[in-house]
């Protein structure tokens, strides 16, 4: 959530070494933060209304580096190795790195611990996976919101198959606003509100993303449909969402950051 990522900025970005933030967080009516100061003494805030909102203009390595920092312990201090360098990702110290050179340092597998942008194996499981279809032996929705049907696009809280898609809301909603449209593990928002990076590598030079935005339709919220884009790319229709093996936040299961 823009909350969420406004207490990384402020952790870690008062120099802003690694351009965590975008400028149109704050003067995109879609964005959610605003800074102020300057160099060296930067300060954020979220924008009235608009801190349990997923953050948007966020690239992939931003996301990265969150991710290191939530692995690192929430540390305070300038973006380094100690914050947001180092952890679940190596990136050098280099704001993009080359996109190929860059995997998990913890392994999930074998029971090591740290937070990662989801792979795209994760959020597709968390997103369409229900272990009682079929009999008790397990299958997938076509949508995350536990339906063959695709969800009716409206104001939240809709109903029991409802999402932000097709331009119907124009504008992001708050995390879990469709309260009744839970995939089966609880999670909320993999279909519509804005796509999420996940950190599988696709031909090299692109990272991959799912789930649909706002303002697409509804072929973005299906299981069957798999995008990629360069890794560097910020808009206010992108953001993202963590896996761990253990808790991050009260109810945090539900969230995406």
């Amino acid at each position: 959530t823009n909350a969420q990522y406004t207490s990384f900025l402020n952790a870690v970005a008062a120099t802003d070494t690694h351009e965590l933030y975008n400028t149109k967080m704050e003067s995109d009516p879609v964005g959610g933060i605003s800074r102020s100061g300057s160099d060296g003494n930067y300060s954020y805030s979220t924008k009235t209304n608009r801190a349990d909102k997923p953050v948007n203009f966020v690239s992939f390595w931003s996301a990265a580096r969150f991710a290191n920092w939530l692995t690192n312990g929430r540390p305070t201090g300038p973006q380094g190795d100690a914050t947001t360098e180092t952890g679940m990702y190596n990136l050098g110290g280099v704001t993009d790195p080359n996109n190929s050179s860059v995997t998990r340092q913890i392994d999930f597998a074998a029971g090591q611990n740290g937070v990662a942008v989801t792979s795209e194996d994760e959020w597709y499981k968390a997103a369409y996976y229900d272990p009682t279809l079929n009999g008790g032996t397990g299958g997938y929705y076509d949508y995350p919101t536990q339906s063959d049907t695709a969800p009716t696009a409206g104001d939240p809280p809709g109903g029991d198959n409802s999402a932000n898609y097709d331009d119907e809301v124009g504008t992001v909603t708050d995390v879990g606003a469709y309260s009744n449209s839970a995939s089966y593990y609880g999670t909320f928002d993999q279909g519509g509100n804005v796509w999420e990076w996940n950190d599988t590598i696709v031909d090299t030079s692109d990272r991959g993303r799912r789930g649909g935005s706002f303002p697409n339709g509804a072929l973005g919220l299906q299981s069957s449909d798999r995008d990629n884009r360069g890794p560097t790319l910020e808009r206010y229709i992108i953001g993202f969402r963590v896996s761990s093996l253990a808790p991050l936040y009260p109810s945090s299961s539900a969230q995406s950051d």
